[in-house]
């Protein structure tokens, strides 16, 4: 139940913040393999995007791409805190005195970002190709023009096979891996902090604002040139065997987004990432913690049960951070 409820909670989020993630795919892939001042600028920041998306494609184009992404959310986001939950809950992240370990939990949350996003990769890559549609006007990076993610999944298959599917798969591995590990080591440690300094009361709703506020910077420093690089190449145009035109791995893309765009070309679009990563966090963990209350609420013994779970799971020994008469803390 912990796969299944972790998934469903990114779902919850995801309806929320796939604008965001529309924004930031155009933004990445705007003036790739251009120098700055040699291409037309669609989208000067993420406002200016989310006015010409809804003003030239619709309002309803901040939304593309929804269905791959939600199922993206579901399997990625499912096994990532599943087994990062199941991990820490069974005190593997743990030091000897209790305290939760920095190393310990980067590397739970890597490993089981990799399993995550290996398996969802050709979603992934198809919820690129949609998010990337656009009118003529304002299009950046390589159109695939699919019809929709079934469609898209079944023409890459039979044209290329399941190499072609999980094209880019590899490459985008990194991302991941630097995202999660960074994402679930920052937000628990700072909670703790925060918790150990007794900035705010125990129980404080802000307590976990204020770790996912920021677990979101850290992330989006470490993470979005690999996301930038992770854009591109799952989105690149390909030949008859279903290789990359424009570069041949994640180095090669590393490199040459550095040396033709330089070092801001590698963090395209980092505004729209943590526009969507805080609230993305917060909503993920917030439905995340009600799915668990609502499963295991079947009693008063149950319900402490509930807590105690939720407490291991956000890195603190406080039950009575989790647990609340009204069931509006975030975590």
């Amino acid at each position: 139940m912990d796969f299944l409820m972790s998934g469903l909670a990114a779902c919850g989020a995801c309806l929320f913040t796939n604008p965001l993630e529309v924004v930031k795919t155009r933004m990445q892939l705007q003036g790739e393999l251009q120098a700055p001042g040699t291409y037309r600028r669609h989208y000067r920041n993420v406002f200016h995007a989310f006015i010409t998306i809804g003003k030239v494609d619709g309002l309803a184009a901040l939304q593309k791409g929804l269905a791959p992404a939600l199922l993206y959310q579901f399997l990625m986001n499912g096994i990532r805190l599943g087994t990062y939950g199941l991990a820490e809950a069974g005190g593997c992240l743990h030091t000897a005195e209790g305290t939760l370990s920095p190393v310990r939990s980067a590397a739970a949350g890597a490993l089981a970002g990799v399993m995550g996003a290996y398996l969802g990769s050709p979603i992934y890559m198809v919820k690129t190709h949609l998010q990337a549609q656009a009118a003529t006007e304002i299009a950046v990076g390589h159109q695939y023009n699919h019809q929709g993610m079934f469609q898209a999944l079944i023409k890459i298959g039979q044209k290329y096979g399941l190499v072609g599917l999980w094209r880019g798969a590899l490459g985008g591995l990194p991302r991941v891996i630097v995202g999660s590990a960074t994402q679930l080591c920052t937000f628990s440690s700072t909670k703790d902090l925060v918790t150990q300094r007794e900035i705010f009361p125990p129980q404080s709703w802000k307590v976990a604002l204020v770790a996912a506020m920021v677990s979101g910077i850290a992330v989006v420093l470490a993470m979005t040139p690999f996301d930038v690089v992770s854009t591109r190449l799952y989105n690149q145009p390909t030949d008859a065997q279903g290789k990359g035109l424009m570069y041949r791995g994640l180095l090669d893309a590393l490199l040459q987004t550095a040396r033709i765009e330089g070092i801001w070309g590698m963090y395209k679009g980092i505004g729209a990432s943590y526009f969507r990563l805080g609230p993305h966090t917060i909503l993920s963990l917030f439905f995340w913690d009600q799915l668990r209350t609502l499963y295991y609420n079947r009693g008063p013994k149950s319900s402490e049960a509930a807590c105690s779970v939720s407490a291991s799971l956000l890195g603190t020994k406080d039950v009575g951070i989790v647990k609340g008469q009204t069931g509006h803390q975030l975590f």
